[in-house]
């Protein structure tokens, strides 16, 4: 699938400590030569746009389920246009976005738009790559860890700079790599799906039905769960929850992440650089064995049980077992992922539009849970892993796949862009034709985690 590359003939010390060596016949110019800064305002009438690290500067409409700003003044909000670079609030963590859209965007963000046209293609790539990202850690300012990127320091680094001709060469060559990455990413990431599934529907029939197929059933009350072995207790939530609302007094206890894929685990355990509050005094404490749930994202089954004391968000819903002898904390932490109980939540949140919904105390804990035996519930998770574990494998297996994919890719652009390998050769033997269409790697989970961060950023 990649070409064989090899070095430039020669090179010469860049004297950019990010750089090191460039090719020889490359050109080093500081950024406020390449780049003039765009500040037009009053067009009101544009569309909005958002600066998005996976899409570029896209119009916000796209992303109406994942926003949740209603923005005022519109005449004060920044031009952009097509082929314009955005500095935005996360630029330090994933580079500066090419914008593919014209319309207005945040007074916050710094608009840049290339001197000459033709260097758009080769910025946007260079402004995504590794080592430009992390050279941008040297000019963020601001009192929160890495919002800002003050752009008058920035404007006085230098940029390496091909022949316009080896710029195209460079981008259509990184173009038709990075889309055959993602279509293999793709497949995978299908794949995986299909496997998730099938663990999904073993882990239902499992924790909902049990795992005698003789057993004799009664109706348990509920449409959306139907019937039920007849021995299973059936029962409201706060018979066997209550809402715990202990507040840290320090801020200094583990900082937990809830989200629908890993449930509730350390933050400092995810993969994807965030947003850092100033203080955590006042977040919630959490104990072990509590029940989790992401208020906003309850609809997605972002929920789970702590396995250690920390804290989490003040706006999320901490339950305390009542009865510590009643569950499992496994089994009941598969049973409120299950369809019918995610469907449930849905019905009880509420809030004004889908991307909105809450699912408050009061309704969660009115929720019917079913609750077979400790006994049986043991059971049933040994059950599981039994039947599941061959699955598990092979999801882990696909992931690691996955990782290696964009660990090579994010290492290619960077040898590219900062003309480690030379591509001019490979560029001749590429085929002439049709561009595939692109596609879209799934990344819910780094979604779901930023827009969390959003959300409070905005209640606040």
């Amino acid at each position: 699938m990649i070409h064989n590359l090899k070095p430039y003939p020669a090179y010469k010390d860049s004297g950019v400590p990010w750089l090191g060596e460039v090719p020889e016949h490359w050109k080093l110019k500081r950024t406020k030569t390449v780049l003039r800064e765009r500040s037009q305002k009053g067009f009101p009438d544009e569309p909005l746009l958002a600066a998005t690290q996976t899409k570029g500067v896209v119009r916000k409409e796209l992303y109406e389920n994942r926003t949740v700003l209603a923005l005022k003044d519109l005449h004060l909000l920044k031009l952009v246009r097509v082929n314009d670079f955005v500095i935005s609030l996360r630029s330090f963590q994933g580079g500066i976005e090419f914008a593919h859209e014209q319309g207005i965007i945040s007074p916050a963000y710094t608009i840049l738009y290339p001197v000459e046209a033709q260097n758009h293609g080769f910025l946007a790539w260079l402004f995504k790559s590794k080592p430009y990202i992390e050279n941008l850690s040297l000019f963020v300012t601001g009192i929160r860890e890495g919002q800002n990127i003050d752009y008058v320091k920035l404007s006085r680094s230098e940029l390496p700079l091909p022949p316009f001709s080896e710029q195209s060469s460079i981008v259509r060559y990184l173009d038709h790599i990075d889309r055959r990455i993602r279509r293999y990413i793709h497949a995978k990431q299908k794949f995986i799906k299909l496997l998730e599934e099938q663990k999904q529907a073993i882990i239902h029939q499992s924790v909902t039905h049990g795992l005698d197929p003789n057993v004799k059933l009664k109706p348990s009350g509920l449409e959306w769960l139907g019937d039920v072995p007849e021995h299973w207790e059936v029962k409201p939530a706060k018979w066997y929850y209550h809402e715990i609302d202990e507040r840290s007094s320090t801020g200094s206890e583990e900082l937990l992440s809830v989200s629908h894929i890993t449930g509730v685990t350390p933050r400092s355990e995810k993969n994807i650089t965030m947003f850092m509050a100033e203080s955590y005094v006042g977040y919630k404490l959490c104990r072990e064995n509590d029940l989790v749930i992401n208020t906003m994202w309850a609809w997605m089954a972002a929920l789970g049980v702590a396995q250690q004391t920390g804290i989490v968000s003040y706006s999320y819903g901490v339950y305390r077992p009542i009865h510590k002898e009643a569950f499992l904390s496994q089994y009941i932490d598969l049973l409120l992922r299950t369809k019918p109980y995610v469907a449930e939540y849905i019905c009880r949140s509420t809030g004004i539009h889908s991307s909105r919904l809450r699912l408050y105390p009061e309704q969660f804990l009115r929720i019917p849970i079913i609750r077979p035996p400790i006994v049986e519930q043991q059971a049933i998770l040994d059950e599981i892993h039994n039947k599941t574990s061959e699955l598990e494998h092979a999801i882990n297996t696909s992931n690691q796949e996955i990782s290696l994919l964009r660990e090579y890719r994010t290492r290619l652009i960077a040898d590219v862009v900062t003309g480690k390998l030379d591509v001019r050769e490979a560029v001749t033997n590429l085929k002439d034709g049709v561009e595939e269409p692109e596609i879209e790697e799934y990344a819910e989970e780094s979604i779901t985690e930023e827009l969390e961060e959003v959300i409070i950023e905005c209640n606040d």
